[in-house]
């Protein structure tokens, strides 16, 4: 890569990689933060490796939210437990650049495998697995500007994706810290699609990708076991596979994530409601979480 973030070559293929150094993203972040300080126990050129790759990234997500993906930056709820699964604490996760980094590294991957499949390898129609997310529900992203009107926030022209994408990262820049912000949010992500997993290629909206798959994390999710294997199949001259074998699994694979999703979500809740057992009678600020009719 040119340090403006533009790819010059690239190579796809089997690899054994062996780690200098491992960070916790604190670690990461604290070179991040004071990159003129020393770091104890870090080598001088892995913080500078570092910091190259922090400069990268900074100008690859700035690239994309140009080019028009949006930037859904909500900060998650996290619980700790004790030893017997009480919660003992619940705190915000808010990322930072160090997961920034990480982050832009992974979606470039991703966009690279599947760009690599679908037209560097001279395949007809290859058959493959993408992560897709079609455009906006148009009616819901109408009733949001009419919504936000009640707060003062104007938005402009809403009759494309594009416009879409630029309307709703402006408006989520102006609201940012308000009270009003969380809801505007939530209503903001209910007139999106929802990405899903399908050997149709639609692209991805949210991320502004022609071309995307899942591809970075084999050991956790199937969809980047099934990339794995057709990439390694395809630069091995292997022929077209069975395309509707493939739908089959990217539908069981975007279920059971959906599932996932739904479990992940309902336990942090009931961790919460847990949590607050014990604190009935004390006053707390609240804020909005949910938004009805």
């Amino acid at each position: 890569m040119t340090p403006l973030g533009r790819i010059v070559s690239q190579w796809f293929g089997k690899t054994a990689i062996y780690s200098d150094f491992r960070f916790a993203y604190e670690e990461a972040q604290a070179i991040i933060d004071e990159p003129k300080a020393a770091h104890e126990g870090v080598p001088g050129e892995i913080a500078e490796a570092v910091l190259t790759l922090h400069s990268l990234a900074t100008k690859l997500r700035k690239k994309r939210f140009a080019a028009g993906a949006i930037n859904f930056d909500r900060p998650e709820m996290k619980v700790e437990v004790d030893e017997k699964g009480r919660p003992v604490n619940v705190y915000q996760k808010i990322s930072k650049e160090a997961n920034w980094l990480i982050e832009e590294f992974m979606l470039l991957a991703n966009k690279e495998v599947a760009t690599c499949v679908t037209k560097g390898l001279r395949l007809k129609e290859p058959t493959f697995v993408y992560r897709i997310h079609d455009e906006p529900d148009y009616d819901k992203v109408r009733n949001l500007k009419d919504f936000v009107k009640h707060f003062g926030y104007q938005m402009g022209s809403v009759n494309n994706g594009r416009e879409v994408a630029c309307e709703i990262n402006a408006l989520l820049e102006k609201a940012k810290g308000k009270p009003e912000c969380g809801a505007i949010e939530i209503i903001a992500l209910r007139s999106m699609s929802r990405a899903k997993y399908s050997t149709d290629n639609v692209g991805h909206y949210g991320l502004g990708f022609d071309y995307y798959t899942h591809f970075t994390s084999p050991i956790r999710r199937y969809p980047d076991m099934m990339v794995h294997r057709l990439l390694t199949h395809y630069l091995d001259k292997g022929k077209n596979e069975d395309k509707n074998r493939y739908e089959e699994m990217c539908k069981h694979s975007s279920q059971r994530e959906h599932l996932a999703t739904e479990a992940e979500r309902s336990s942090t809740k009931y961790k919460l409601a847990e949590y607050m057992q014990d604190k009935v009678g004390q006053e707390f600020e609240g804020s909005v979480s949910g938004v009805t009719e």
